[in-house]
Order: C-alpha cells, then structure tokens, then sequence
C-alpha cells in the first residue's frame, strides 16, 4: 500500500507532529470527504505500509522529523512544489528564494531521485505569458539543477469552485496547440539541466518534446527507492481520466492548508482552513477533526 499524504493538504508545512504520531500508532483515520459519517481506519504499519508520497510546497519545518520517519521504517518521496508566483497567487508561501533552498537541503539528506519538482499550475494572464513561465523555468531549473531528476508541469484547471477567489486574475484556457509550444520551451530548459519532464493529468501528446505522462504517485519510482516488486499496480480510479497515478490511499483532508493559495482546489474558503490549523488536534486519529460517535469506521484493505 502507498499512502498519500496528501493532495488534500500540505501535511509536511503545517502537520509534521501529527503525521508522526500517528506513524508511531500505526494507523490513522480519514473521514470520507463525500460521506462524512464514513470513516476509514488505514494501517501505517511499515509492513504493509511500501511508501510513503509527501505532496508539499514548503517542508522546511518538516526536514527535523525525517531521521525518526527513517527510524521507524519508512521509505519515502516528496513532490515538492516550486512556482514564481508572489502573494498575488500565493499569499500564504513563504519567498521563494527560501524555497529553493530547502528543496536543496532535502535533496542532500534524502538524494535527488527522491525530490520531485512539481512547476504547478500553469496559469496563462497578460502578465504570465509564454515568455514569462519560460524564463522564470529557466531560471527556477538553473538553480535545482543536479537536486532533482524530474519535473512534472501541469496546466490550471478551471474548477468552479476556485473561480470566485480567481475573479480578479484574468486568466486565459490555453488550448493544446499553446500548451504544446510551451511544455517544448520548458523541456529545452528542463533537458539542459538534467531533468526530464513530464504532465500531469493532461489528455495531450507531447512525446514529440520528450515530455511524457506522469505518475506522481509513481509505482516504478517506489520499487526503484525500495528495491522491492510491488503487488499494487492498479491505476487510481478516483483521479482523472488522464491520471497515471497507481492506487494509494490518502491520509489528508480538505480545507486544511493555510497557503491561501487563488488557484486550490482543495481548500473552500482560507478562514475555514485558518479555523481547522488553530484548533486542530496534534493526538487526534484524524487530521483536524475528531470523531463525532455517530460514524461508521470500516478498516481499509
């Protein structure tokens, strides 16, 4: 089993403490986000437990806690988001400069095979052009260059529920044409400083530039840092048409991350996100939420 932690939340920026005690329990519990009486126990026994997959944009705070996490058993990869957008976008992220720094500083305790640069969304306005992405790329690769093998681009995705918080920013849809001539000025950028790139969750062919489909939740990368044969090899049913994400389980919840990000799909409003950091539970079984005593807990497979 690979546990995702998380798409729905930046666990490694603002929940280290909680992820770890719950590694230390054995398991956690994740609240059914369309269901809320269903609750699900998941096992995080490092028996059956193959990989760990950290999605964030700042683990600056977390990088203390990976000698206990090494400790305990766990194999792991991070996917480590890295835009040049400032708090127009991304209110809540801390400079980027910083950034790149901890990206380097993980790269060298964990290697750079296990640091995946994720340059995601691209959103397209009069002022982020083409031009602009591809020399803020450019710049952006020149300095991860050597502290990753691997870049995965993907485009905004125009979800209704962000375009209220995205009112002011006028964007524009690329079509496949655009998004085609620009993933090829970014694979020159990516190519020249060793990276290969890849697309996420995109029904478009850019082979022609060496830009293949990705799997972020990777099984081939997971037996490659474990040096084990995976039993799990179904694709994840509950991601998009054009995902190539294997199965793995998720362990965050919605309307958790602070980052205040315009463009997240994964947080409704920032005060309710604030609320839910503010009064959440470092010992609790689920990841700001307690149990009500009216849910259904079935134990995952």
């Amino acid at each position: 089993m690979i546990i995702s932690a998380s798409r729905r939340s930046d666990i490694p920026a603002f929940y280290g403490e909680w992820l770890v005690n719950r590694l230390r329990a054995g398991e956690v519990l994740v609240r059914n986000p369309m269901q809320a009486k269903q609750v699900s126990r998941i096992s995080l026994s490092p028996e059956v437990v193959d990989a760990l997959v950290f999605w964030t944009k700042n683990p600056e705070n977390f990088l203390s806690r990976l000698p206990e996490i090494d400790s305990l058993g766990y194999t792991y990869y991070f996917l480590f988001t890295i835009t040049p957008y400032d708090v127009m976008l991304e209110p809540g992220v801390a400079d980027k400069l910083s950034i790149v720094e901890v990206f380097r500083r993980l790269s060298r305790l964990i290697g750079p095979e296990k640091v995946i640069w994720r340059y995601d969304p691209i959103i397209m306005t009069d002022m982020y052009t083409p031009a602009w992405h591809a020399a803020l790329f450019r710049s952006l690769a020149e300095k991860l260059a050597g502290c990753t093998e691997r870049c995965i681009i993907s485009f905004f995705d125009d979800y209704r529920k962000v375009r209220t918080r995205m009112r002011n920013i006028v964007y524009t849809m690329p079509d496949k044409a655009e998004m085609g001539e620009l993933a090829g000025m970014l694979a020159v950028a990516a190519a020249s400083h060793d990276m290969a790139l890849f697309t996420c969750s995109h029904d478009i062919d850019l082979s022609h530039h060496g830009i293949m489909h990705s799997r972020c939740i990777d099984g081939d990368l997971v037996e490659r840092i474990t040096g084990r044969k995976l039993t799990v090899s179904k694709k994840e049913s509950r991601q998009r048409q054009a995902c190539g994400c294997i199965e793995s389980r998720d362990i965050g919840s919605y309307n958790t991350c602070t980052h205040g990000c315009l463009y997240c799909y994964a947080v409704s409003s920032q005060a309710r996100a604030c609320a839910a950091r503010h009064n959440f539970n470092p010992n609790s079984p689920l990841l700001c939420d307690t149990l009500k005593k009216d849910e259904t807990i079935t134990t995952s497979k």
